[in-house]
């Protein structure tokens, strides 16, 4: 998030607008703390390649805890805002990181996750009072170093976890290059041109920064000069006036956002004017098509979906009109060497789903991890998969139904629950739903759905009975529930992410094992 050649070209320009607040920090701003921030890591001791971490919520301290790090050749590592103090302790030390950057809302988690990291050697609270030598409020913290760059400045990054929806997460760690901060990877270069990235651009940022896509976003607007409309959370009336209001022609948003944004009424959702959009992109979960469609008839062929890991293994996109021209795929590879491959590495035929595996991927590794590192690679070392499930059609587009972990076996028969999902999120009762497979004793698995219901349909056994009627107009028999429960909210990350595994795991609570 280098800011300093915009910093002394328009310092006055604002680098940030949080949405809700109205708080604006120009470059100038956004400059200075990000270097007395910087100053203050390396008085720590903190030297090229060592880590820290920043746990908290959207707020207007979040992109200069990251840009330090990003001028000071160090790995930071955003923590999900949401986990419990055990959670956030396993990252913190599995990361080795010796520095928590954290905020007054998430105090009371941040200090008693403090209490498990004994090699963390300072707590920063941005905005709330310091205790001790040990926690300290940032704005006293850094009162006494310069507002100018630290003397060896060097390019660092983020090193991100995986969301844990299916085990512990992982830290994804991808070497940077030994340079300056204000030199351009080709892999900034490759995302600049590909969603049309320029001067001047307004990004309006929906989604949690502590996930690789938004973060990752915000930090490309930063280095071209644009602004970014920081949304504390996600509303989507709000968002569409915050388009309108800013002027906003960038964006990245998840298939969850879509949904909630089309099921506004007509007056609430038309009212804004959106055209001054150029680019919509998604990514981070499966989007229906029908969805998708209607979000292309309603802001036009702007929308632009990706494929691509934290991992850095390979990389797929399509812009709308191929999209609509291969309808529910997530586009042709453009980066790596992409293989749809069967059980015993064999390649599948097209049309027919494999694990999705890469050759020649990106360096990366899963830190202080080996073992899942190497589970991560075919044993020849030749391949590397993050566990996706897909298939190729005859124009090489990827189309994904599944993880392999959430994939149901049912009678020897293997059932991707993503299918299903897709089509019971677009039923206009329905606000989610998740499909995943629970003990059946003749069978081994069958076909489960959790729904949450939209405000005005209460759940009960009608609606039940009718989803599931619903889904076998739509689906193959095998595809669909055997039953439907309901709950008030499914454990869905902001960013987009199911968290599956916590449903999934109440129906298998008393079971030693999973095969039956």
């Amino acid at each position: 998030m280098y800011s300093g050649i915009y910093a002394k070209r328009h310092p006055q320009k604002p680098a940030f607008i949080m949405a809700e607040s109205g708080e604006v920090v120009t470059y100038g701003d956004f400059e200075a703390r990000s270097n007395r921030l910087a100053w203050l890591l390396r008085d720590q001791g903190l030297a090229r390649d060592d880590h820290y971490s920043v746990f908290m919520e959207n707020n207007s301290y979040y992109p200069e805890a990251c840009a330090a790090g990003e001028r000071t050749g160090l790995y930071y590592t955003c923590i999900n805002s949401y986990l419990t103090a055990e959670e956030v302790a396993y990252i913190v030390n599995n990361s080795e990181s010796q520095i928590l950057i954290t905020s007054e809302d998430r105090r009371e988690v941040a200090l008693a996750a403090l209490a498990l990291c004994p090699h963390v050697r300072l707590c920063v609270i941005v905005d709330g009072p310091g205790d001790g030598d040990k926690i300290v409020n940032l704005a006293e913290a850094v009162a006494a170093f310069p507002d100018t760059p630290v003397p060896d400045e060097s390019l660092g990054g983020p090193m991100l976890y995986s969301s844990g929806t299916t085990g512990q997460p992982k830290g994804i760690l991808r070497p940077g290059p030994d340079e300056v901060p204000d030199f351009v990877t080709p892999r900034t270069q490759f995302l600049f041109d590909l969603w049309h990235y320029r001067e001047g651009m307004v990004y309006l940022s929906p989604a949690p920064l502590y996930h690789a896509a938004p973060n990752t976003a915000i930090n490309l607007t930063f280095r071209l000069g644009g602004t970014v409309i920081i949304m504390e959370r996600f509303d989507p009336e709000a968002c569409l006036a915050l388009v309108e209001k800013y002027k906003v022609t960038h964006s990245q948003l998840v298939p969850t956002m879509f949904s909630r944004m089309l099921k506004l009424p007509d007056d609430v959702r038309l009212a804004h004017d959106v055209s001054s959009l150029e680019i919509a992109v998604h990514a981070a979960a499966p989007c229906p098509v029908q969805v998708k469609v209607q979000m292309i008839e309603w802001w036009g062929p702007i929308i632009h979906e990706y494929y691509g890991a934290t991992e850095g293994l390979g990389f797929t996109a399509c812009n709308s009109e191929e999209w609509l021209a291969h309808s529910g795929s997530v586009g042709k590879v453009i980066l790596g060497d992409m293989h749809i491959l069967d059980d015993d590495m064999q390649p599948c035929p097209r049309g027919t789903p494999g694990g999705v595996w890469f050759k020649t991927a990106g360096d990366f590794e899963y830190y202080n991890d080996p073992e899942r590192t190497a589970a991560s690679r075919s044993e020849d070392g030749v391949y590397c998969t993050v566990g996706d499930v897909g298939y190729l059609d005859d124009d090489n587009y990827l189309y994904l139904t599944d993880r392999s972990t959430f994939m149901i076996v049912s009678g020897g028969v293997n059932i991707y629950p993503q299918e299903c999902e897709n089509l019971l999120i677009t039923h206009p009762k329905v606000a989610d739903a998740a499909v995943f497979g629970v003990p059946n004793e003749e069978m081994g698995e069958e076909v489960k759905a959790v729904v949450q219901t939209m405000p005005d349909f209460p759940p009960g056994e009608d609606l039940a009975v009718e989803l599931i009627a619903w889904c076998r107009e739509n689906l193959a028999t095998q595809k669909c529930p055997r039953s439907i429960d309901f709950e008030d909210e499914l454990p869905r990350l902001p960013t987009g992410k199911l968290y599956k595994r916590i449903l999934k795991d109440r129906y298998w609570a008393d079971r030693k094992s999973r095969i039956l």
